[in-house]
Protein backbone atom coordinates (compact mmCIF):
# COMPACT_ATOMS: atom_id res chain seq x y z
CA UNK A 1 0.00 0.00 0.00
CA UNK A 2 3.08 2.13 -0.72
CA UNK A 3 2.25 4.45 -3.86
CA UNK A 4 4.90 5.14 -6.73
CA UNK A 5 6.37 8.33 -5.03
CA UNK A 6 7.10 6.10 -1.73
CA UNK A 7 4.38 8.00 0.30
CA UNK A 8 1.45 5.93 1.44
CA UNK A 9 -1.95 5.33 -0.28
CA UNK A 10 -5.16 6.87 1.21
CA UNK A 11 -6.46 3.68 2.30
CA UNK A 12 -3.08 2.95 3.66
CA UNK A 13 -2.73 6.08 5.95
CA UNK A 14 -5.99 5.56 6.85
CA UNK A 15 -5.58 3.10 8.44
CA UNK A 16 -2.28 3.67 10.20
CA UNK A 17 -4.18 6.33 11.60
CA UNK A 18 -6.64 4.31 12.95
CA UNK A 19 -4.43 2.08 14.16
CA UNK A 20 -2.31 4.71 15.82
CA UNK A 21 -5.39 6.48 17.25
CA UNK A 22 -6.32 3.10 18.98
CA UNK A 23 -2.80 3.34 20.36
CA UNK A 24 -3.05 6.55 21.67
CA UNK A 25 -6.81 6.17 23.16
CA UNK A 26 -5.25 3.27 24.98
CA UNK A 27 -2.70 5.68 26.96
CA UNK A 28 -5.89 8.50 27.33
CA UNK A 29 -7.87 5.14 28.96
CA UNK A 30 -5.13 4.04 31.22
CA UNK A 31 -4.81 0.80 29.56
CA UNK A 32 -1.12 0.98 29.09
CA UNK A 33 1.88 -1.58 29.92
CA UNK A 34 4.65 1.01 29.15
CA UNK A 35 6.01 -0.70 26.26
CA UNK A 36 4.23 -4.36 26.48
CA UNK A 37 0.43 -3.36 25.37
CA UNK A 38 -0.14 -4.52 21.73
CA UNK A 39 -2.81 -3.07 18.77
CA UNK A 40 -2.38 -4.85 15.35
CA UNK A 41 -4.16 -4.64 12.04
CA UNK A 42 -4.24 -6.15 8.81
CA UNK A 43 -3.03 -4.25 5.90
CA UNK A 44 -5.88 -4.74 3.09
CA UNK A 45 -2.89 -5.49 0.03
CA UNK A 46 -1.67 -9.09 1.56
CA UNK A 47 -3.46 -10.70 4.19
CA UNK A 48 0.24 -12.38 5.47
CA UNK A 49 1.21 -8.66 6.43
CA UNK A 50 -0.04 -6.70 9.55
CA UNK A 51 0.87 -3.56 11.19
CA UNK A 52 2.45 -3.20 14.87
CA UNK A 53 4.20 -0.76 16.86
CA UNK A 54 7.82 -0.87 17.40
CA UNK A 55 8.96 -2.32 20.28
CA UNK A 56 10.06 0.16 22.92
CA UNK A 57 7.86 2.64 22.14
CA UNK A 58 4.99 3.68 24.60
CA UNK A 59 1.18 3.76 23.17
CA UNK A 60 1.36 7.49 23.49
CA UNK A 61 4.45 8.09 21.40
CA UNK A 62 2.73 5.29 18.55
CA UNK A 63 2.17 7.57 15.19
CA UNK A 64 0.87 6.54 11.79
CA UNK A 65 4.65 6.61 10.44
CA UNK A 66 6.47 4.39 12.87
CA UNK A 67 4.05 1.64 12.96
CA UNK A 68 5.80 -1.52 11.61
CA UNK A 69 4.35 -3.66 8.72
CA UNK A 70 5.51 -7.44 9.29
CA UNK A 71 4.62 -10.77 7.96
CA UNK A 72 3.64 -13.71 10.01
CA UNK A 73 6.85 -15.31 10.23
CA UNK A 74 8.26 -11.83 11.69
CA UNK A 75 10.07 -10.48 9.41
CA UNK A 76 10.23 -6.74 8.50
CA UNK A 77 8.41 -6.38 5.58
CA UNK A 78 8.64 -2.09 4.90
CA UNK A 79 10.65 0.30 5.39
CA UNK A 80 11.41 1.23 9.09
CA UNK A 81 14.14 -0.92 10.06
CA UNK A 82 12.77 -1.48 14.04
CA UNK A 83 11.20 -4.40 15.49
CA UNK A 84 8.66 -5.48 17.07
CA UNK A 85 7.61 -7.19 20.25
CA UNK A 86 8.15 -10.98 20.23
CA UNK A 87 5.62 -11.88 22.44
CA UNK A 88 3.32 -9.85 21.11
CA UNK A 89 4.16 -10.86 17.32
CA UNK A 90 3.46 -14.66 18.64
CA UNK A 91 -0.30 -13.75 19.84
CA UNK A 92 -1.35 -11.47 16.94
CA UNK A 93 0.26 -13.40 13.88
CA UNK A 94 -1.63 -16.26 15.48
CA UNK A 95 -4.71 -14.44 15.06
CA UNK A 96 -4.31 -12.83 11.67
CA UNK A 97 -3.34 -16.32 10.29
CA UNK A 98 -6.28 -17.69 11.44
CA UNK A 99 -9.24 -15.67 11.46
CA UNK A 100 -9.25 -13.30 8.05
CA UNK A 101 -12.15 -11.56 9.95
CA UNK A 102 -9.72 -10.50 12.59
CA UNK A 103 -7.76 -7.72 10.50
CA UNK A 104 -7.46 -6.13 13.87
CA UNK A 105 -6.02 -7.48 17.23
CA UNK A 106 -5.91 -5.75 20.54
CA UNK A 107 -4.54 -6.66 23.20
CA UNK A 108 -4.03 -5.36 26.98
CA UNK A 109 -2.81 -5.98 30.65
CA UNK A 110 -5.19 -3.51 32.00
CA UNK A 111 -5.55 -3.70 35.99
CA UNK A 112 -9.24 -4.47 35.78
CA UNK A 113 -8.37 -7.33 33.23
CA UNK A 114 -5.70 -8.96 34.62
CA UNK A 115 -8.00 -8.95 37.93
CA UNK A 116 -10.97 -11.70 35.94
CA UNK A 117 -8.46 -13.25 34.34
CA UNK A 118 -6.74 -14.41 38.05
CA UNK A 119 -10.63 -15.64 38.85
CA UNK A 120 -11.49 -18.93 37.58
CA UNK A 121 -15.61 -18.29 37.50
CA UNK A 122 -13.86 -15.86 34.75
CA UNK A 123 -16.30 -12.80 33.59
CA UNK A 124 -19.93 -12.69 35.66
CA UNK A 125 -22.93 -11.19 33.69
CA UNK A 126 -23.07 -8.97 37.12
CA UNK A 127 -24.23 -5.96 34.90
CA UNK A 128 -25.52 -4.84 31.51
CA UNK A 129 -22.41 -4.22 30.03
CA UNK A 130 -20.98 -7.63 31.17
CA UNK A 131 -24.41 -9.61 29.52
CA UNK A 132 -23.10 -8.13 26.19
CA UNK A 133 -20.13 -10.98 26.29
CA UNK A 134 -22.62 -13.78 27.94
CA UNK A 135 -21.12 -16.83 26.48
CA UNK A 136 -19.20 -14.85 23.83
CA UNK A 137 -16.27 -14.78 25.54
CA UNK A 138 -13.28 -17.35 24.78
CA UNK A 139 -10.59 -18.19 27.50
CA UNK A 140 -7.43 -18.91 26.92
CA UNK A 141 -5.20 -21.10 29.60
CA UNK A 142 -2.01 -19.52 30.50
CA UNK A 143 1.10 -21.27 29.06
CA UNK A 144 4.05 -18.99 29.85
CA UNK A 145 5.17 -15.62 28.40
CA UNK A 146 4.29 -16.35 24.57
CA UNK A 147 7.36 -16.28 23.42
CA UNK A 148 7.57 -19.20 21.29
CA UNK A 149 5.20 -19.65 17.61
CA UNK A 150 4.89 -23.23 18.48
CA UNK A 151 2.03 -21.46 20.51
CA UNK A 152 -0.53 -20.05 18.18
CA UNK A 153 -2.26 -23.42 17.31
CA UNK A 154 -2.94 -23.70 21.15
CA UNK A 155 -4.50 -19.52 21.11
CA UNK A 156 -6.01 -20.32 18.07
CA UNK A 157 -8.22 -23.11 18.99
CA UNK A 158 -9.26 -21.60 22.13
CA UNK A 159 -10.06 -18.16 20.35
CA UNK A 160 -12.11 -20.35 17.91
CA UNK A 161 -15.09 -18.21 16.42
CA UNK A 162 -14.94 -15.42 19.10
CA UNK A 163 -14.31 -11.69 18.98
CA UNK A 164 -13.35 -11.33 22.46
CA UNK A 165 -11.07 -13.53 24.89
CA UNK A 166 -9.80 -13.46 28.40
CA UNK A 167 -5.87 -14.79 28.87
CA UNK A 168 -6.33 -16.60 32.32
CA UNK A 169 -3.51 -14.93 34.19
CA UNK A 170 -2.72 -12.83 31.62
CA UNK A 171 -4.66 -10.13 30.33
CA UNK A 172 -7.81 -9.43 27.46
CA UNK A 173 -7.91 -9.68 23.23
CA UNK A 174 -10.39 -8.55 21.28
CA UNK A 175 -10.90 -8.48 17.25
CA UNK A 176 -12.51 -6.53 14.69
CA UNK A 177 -13.03 -6.44 10.70
CA UNK A 178 -11.84 -2.76 12.15
CA UNK A 179 -10.13 -0.85 14.18
CA UNK A 180 -13.04 0.81 15.81
CA UNK A 181 -15.08 -2.50 16.35
CA UNK A 182 -11.84 -3.88 17.57
CA UNK A 183 -11.84 -1.20 19.97
CA UNK A 184 -15.45 -1.08 20.79
CA UNK A 185 -15.10 -4.71 22.55
CA UNK A 186 -12.15 -3.70 24.25
CA UNK A 187 -13.58 -0.59 25.34
CA UNK A 188 -16.44 -2.92 26.89
CA UNK A 189 -14.89 -5.86 27.63
CA UNK A 190 -12.58 -3.93 30.29
CA UNK A 191 -15.48 -1.66 31.66
CA UNK A 192 -17.43 -5.19 32.51
CA UNK A 193 -14.30 -6.25 34.34
CA UNK A 194 -13.98 -2.86 36.02
CA UNK A 195 -17.55 -3.16 36.88
CA UNK A 196 -17.19 -6.65 38.05
CA UNK A 197 -13.99 -5.99 40.48
CA UNK A 198 -15.80 -2.86 42.02
CA UNK A 199 -19.20 -4.81 42.66
CA UNK A 200 -17.14 -7.95 44.21
CA UNK A 201 -15.38 -5.15 46.79
CA UNK A 202 -18.41 -4.45 48.34
CA UNK A 203 -18.46 -8.20 49.84
CA UNK A 204 -22.41 -8.49 49.05
CA UNK A 205 -24.49 -11.28 47.90
CA UNK A 206 -23.93 -10.91 43.49
CA UNK A 207 -27.00 -10.50 42.20
CA UNK A 208 -27.22 -12.09 38.75
CA UNK A 209 -29.47 -12.05 36.52
CA UNK A 210 -31.60 -15.54 34.59
CA UNK A 211 -29.25 -17.54 31.61
CA UNK A 212 -32.71 -16.35 29.53
CA UNK A 213 -32.43 -12.60 30.45
CA UNK A 214 -28.47 -12.65 30.17
CA UNK A 215 -28.48 -14.21 26.65
CA UNK A 216 -31.56 -11.58 25.58
CA UNK A 217 -29.08 -8.89 26.19
CA UNK A 218 -26.07 -10.28 24.31
CA UNK A 219 -28.58 -10.60 21.25
CA UNK A 220 -29.25 -7.20 21.72
CA UNK A 221 -26.00 -5.96 21.86
CA UNK A 222 -24.88 -7.86 18.96
CA UNK A 223 -27.67 -7.35 16.25
CA UNK A 224 -25.56 -5.77 13.32
CA UNK A 225 -27.38 -2.88 13.28
CA UNK A 226 -26.93 -2.00 16.61
CA UNK A 227 -23.39 -2.78 16.78
CA UNK A 228 -22.96 -0.92 13.44
CA UNK A 229 -24.52 2.49 14.62
CA UNK A 230 -22.31 2.00 18.15
CA UNK A 231 -18.77 1.05 16.87
CA UNK A 232 -19.36 3.85 13.94
CA UNK A 233 -20.66 6.66 16.51
CA UNK A 234 -18.49 5.91 19.19
CA UNK A 235 -15.35 5.74 17.19
CA UNK A 236 -15.59 8.83 15.57
CA UNK A 237 -16.46 10.58 18.94
CA UNK A 238 -13.08 9.05 20.27
CA UNK A 239 -11.33 10.34 17.12
CA UNK A 240 -12.75 13.90 17.64
CA UNK A 241 -11.96 13.95 21.55
CA UNK A 242 -8.04 12.82 20.72
CA UNK A 243 -8.18 15.32 17.15
CA UNK A 244 -8.49 18.07 19.88
CA UNK A 245 -5.84 16.75 22.83
CA UNK A 246 -2.93 16.19 20.51
CA UNK A 247 -3.34 15.35 16.92
CA UNK A 248 0.33 14.12 16.36
CA UNK A 249 -0.92 10.78 15.97
CA UNK A 250 -2.10 11.16 12.43
CA UNK A 251 1.56 11.86 11.54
Amino acid sequence: MVAQNGAYTSEAQSLRADLAAAYRLLALEGWSDTIFTHISARTSDADDRFLLNSYGLLPEEVCASNLIEVDVHGNNAGINPASVNPAGFTIHSAVHMARHDAHCVMHTHTMAGMAVAGLAEGLIPLNQTSMEFYNRVAYYDYQGIPLECDERDAIVKALGNSNSMILRNHGLLTVGRTVAEAFYRMYYLNKACEIQIETMKTGGKLLIPSDDIAEHVAQQASSPVYQAQSVDLIWQAMRRKLDRIDPSYQQ
